[in-house]
């Protein structure tokens, strides 16, 4: 194939933008900063979000839909929130164009809004104002929504999949009747992004609390999961907020108790994005191209026919019907590449790049031996196999291949993890990339001041972390527990 890709020693960050393209994943858009998600992208993202739906679902959330557009003085409410958000809000300011007289078209100005409207970055503000309609009495409660929806932050520097202006996300947002409830909720979900990261993506996490100066805008707390890429750079992959009574107070969204008195409600939300295609793209592809996890792979199985006449390819076509009926039967998502556009070469290629799982081939000499060849995308192994049970074999294979591909990304960010105790040692890690657990002494200063100076910032206080006395590697003050560094996206 003429699909070459720049090599990740060469330049990964080409690498990676090469692949997503030349993987027919996404491509840039006219508007700038935004993508537009080609077919094959779209089907592992709506994977990723039929497991993600049920899980949510499986847990008593339900679905709904709210607004794209959120009235200024809504987002004002919450100030932490307005503060944080601001720079990237792109604002509605007429609702018409007219006919500017030379071909062209330009703001009507007799059509300004009255109040201008917010698109979304995020949907805290419009949904606790419907919260205040909808919540009366503890017998409401709790209230458990998700929605699916795109949101827009306006970024400078936008990269495919892993910033972008607009993006496709879900976003829980919940109500409780205690701080103790609403605190295991935002718990829970962290356990089900962590569940989905590593049993679905393939991805090991870190699970953890952000420092105050990562924490989300108007949250008292931020869980978050924490993934290392093939570069040494950290990924954030989801995060899970509880958020206190912020937005209660904001919108005054009170419940009356079984005690007949008025109280505010407690809050989470919580969120992951199509950021999870990045991760999954970096995590495990290699020069070649994408390694897909089968649980997510569009295509699990691809089959090609090697034959030089019509009716070799009619008999093998024959058995491949057999095969593809068996393999459906468990699940297993089947193509049958029998375009005779192109070679078998081209082929192989085309679907190694695509990060298909298994690639089988079969010729007549196959067809008169009974056998098979299999290839396997996750470590380009090849193996001759009788076609006998050969559902079977492919099923358990790709149990392999899922947890073989968990273990090489566990394996490599075991290997780059690693302590530091001093300034200097500290530095020197940050340099070579990986997850680096040091001492801090808590304080924001100290932490805008390694930032500064190393550009690694704390990616998480771990939740299990054990107590461990120590002295910060900038200000020498005491510590009580490391925290985890990294350089990150």
């Amino acid at each position: 194939m003429a699909k070459e890709l720049t090599t990740r020693e060469e330049n990964y960050s080409q690498w990676y933008n090469d692949l997503v393209i030349k993987a027919d994943l996404a491509e840039n858009s006219a508007v700038r900063g935004s993508m537009v998600i080609k077919p094959y992208g779209y089907a592992i993202w709506e994977k990723m979000q039929a497991a993600l739906d049920t899980m949510f679902k499986e847990t008593g959330h339900q679905n709904a839909y709210f607004p794209l557009f959120i009235p200024k003085s809504f987002f004002s409410k919450e100030a932490s929130h307005v503060e944080g958000f601001a720079k990237e809000c792109a604002v509605v300011t007429h609702y018409r164009l007219k006919n500017d007289g030379k071909g062209g078209v330009i703001v009507d100005e007799d059509a300004k809004l009255e109040e201008e409207l917010i698109v979304r970055p995020t949907s805290e503000a419009i949904i606790w104002d419907t919260y205040r309609k909808w919540i009366q009495s503890y017998r409401d409660l709790p209230l458990l929504i998700n929605q699916w929806a795109n949101v827009v932050r306006w970024e400078m520097r936008t990269r495919l999949f892993l910033r972008t202006s607009e993006f496709l996300w879900q976003e829980g947002h919940t109500a409780h009747s205690t701080k103790d409830e609403a605190i295991k909720e935002a718990e829970l979900i962290l356990d089900i992004y962590g569940k989905f990261a590593e049993e679905w993506i393939g991805v090991p996490v870190l699970k953890g609390i952000k420092s105050p100066n990562e924490r989300f805008a108007g949250a008292n707390e931020t869980y978050c999961i924490e993934a290392l890429m093939q570069d040494g750079k950290a990924l954030q992959c989801g995060t899970s907020h509880f958020l206190g009574q912020n937005f209660a107070k904001a919108f005054d969204v009170k419940y009356l108790t079984k005690e007949n008195k008025l109280e505010y409600v407690w809050a989470t939300s919580w969120g992951v994005s199509t950021r999870l295609m990045g991760a999954l793209v970096m995590a495990h592809s290699d020069d070649s191209g994408l390694v897909l996890p089968p649980k997510l792979a569009p295509i699990q199985v691809v089959i090609v026919p090697i034959y030089r006449k019509p009716e070799q390819l009619e008999a093998i076509r024959e058995k491949v019907d057999g095969i593809t009926k068996e393999l459906k039967t468990k699940n297993i998502s089947v193509k049958f590449d029998d375009r005779d556009t192109y070679k078998p070469g081209y082929k192989f290629a085309e679907w190694e790049l695509k990060g298909v799982p298994i690639r089988l081939a079969i010729g007549p000499r196959d067809l008169e031996n009974g056998t098979i060849e299999i290839a396997r995308r996750d470590t380009l192994e090849k193996e001759v196999l009788q076609m006998a049970d050969i559902a079977e074999k492919i099923d358990h294979l790709l149990v392999k291949i899922q947890d073989n591909i968990y273990q090489k990304a566990l394996a490599f960010r075991d290997e780059n993890t690693f302590y530091a105790d001093t300034w200097d040692e500290f530095k020197d890690r940050v340099e070579k990339g990986g997850f680096v657990l040091a001492h801090w002494d808590e304080t924001p200063e100290t932490e805008v001041k390694i930032k500064d100076e190393t550009k690694a910032s704390i990616r998480l206080i771990p939740i299990d972390g054990k107590q461990e006395e120590g002295k910060c590697i900038f200000s020498g003050a005491p510590s009580k527990q490391r925290v985890v560094f990294a350089r990150a996206y």
